[in-house]
């Protein structure tokens, strides 16, 4: 990689097509998520590397319920399996674990390995934080933050006209995490399936065909040296953006 690349301080990836990547191969869909579920140690080492500071993954959608029950409980299975080894990991790259969605909804062991991985991981300056998102879905978190602004404002602590983006912002699951600078999904397919709504407005984009089993270091890096080559506007000119930062170059 380049040393004039642009490491985005933030990465969020949607983890898609495993169940694609095991039906090409012959083999059930479980066994795509099993090798998606090694990718995560992967990605997470190279982010590190590559000195991202949060690295935030889709791994399990409020919507992903729906699917069939057998599916759901080897992916239940399968996340208490990884978090079981996922501690020592973490500890030697200087990593964080976080969570969030409703975490409330998952099994009772799901939750008990994830909050002992949470605690034993915790650290006051890590490396880098990973966040999985599990149990979630973004407008059940901006409703939930809604939830919140309006209880105030009916407590009379809160005026409604002194609602603003930050106040929203700062009710939402994470408050201190920066929006994602990328999002990379997986898959080839061209949506966001209710990830992040709220914190992807100005992220850049990234969705490559590679399946997530196949998605592997050397493919967030072609992620990240696309990311480097984007001009970020955040709704400004060219001309405005080259003359607040004039150590860009041309």
């Amino acid at each position: 990689m380049s040393t004039a690349t642009k490491i985005p301080r933030h990465i969020a990836i949607i983890m898609d097509g495993n169940g694609r990547w095991a039906e090409n191969k012959g083999y059930l869909r479980t066994r795509g998520h099993q090798e998606g579920a090694k990718r995560v140690d992967e990605i997470t080492t190279a982010c590190v590397e590559m000195g991202v500071k949060h690295l935030t993954l889709y791994a399990f959608s409020t919507e992903n319920w729906l699917r069939p029950k057998t599916e759901v409980s080897v992916l239940m299975r399968l996340l208490v399996h990884h978090l079981k080894t996922m501690d020592k990991k973490l500890i030697k790259n200087g990593v964080s674990l976080a969570a969030k969605g409703s975490l409330d909804k998952l099994p009772q062991r799901v939750q008990q390995e994830l909050h002992r991985v949470i605690k034993k991981t915790h650290l006051e300056n890590p490396k880098m934080t990973l966040t999985l998102c599990l149990s979630y879905g973004a407008r059940e978190e901006i409703t939930d933050a809604v939830r919140k602004i309006a209880l105030n404002v009916e407590a009379g602590t809160l005026n409604h006209a002194d609602i603003t983006e930050a106040m929203i912002s700062a009710s939402l699951y994470q408050p201190g995490v920066p929006d994602p600078d990328l999002l990379i999904r997986t898959g080839g397919e061209y949506r966001v399936s209710n990830f992040l709504l709220w914190q992807i407005a100005y992220s850049e984009f990234y969705v490559t065909p590679v399946y997530w089993p196949d998605f592997r270091a050397e493919e967030v890096q072609k992620a990240v040296e696309e990311f480097s080559r984007r001009e970020r506007r955040f709704g400004k000119t060219t001309n405005q953006i080259k003359n607040s930062h004039p150590e860009l170059p041309a």
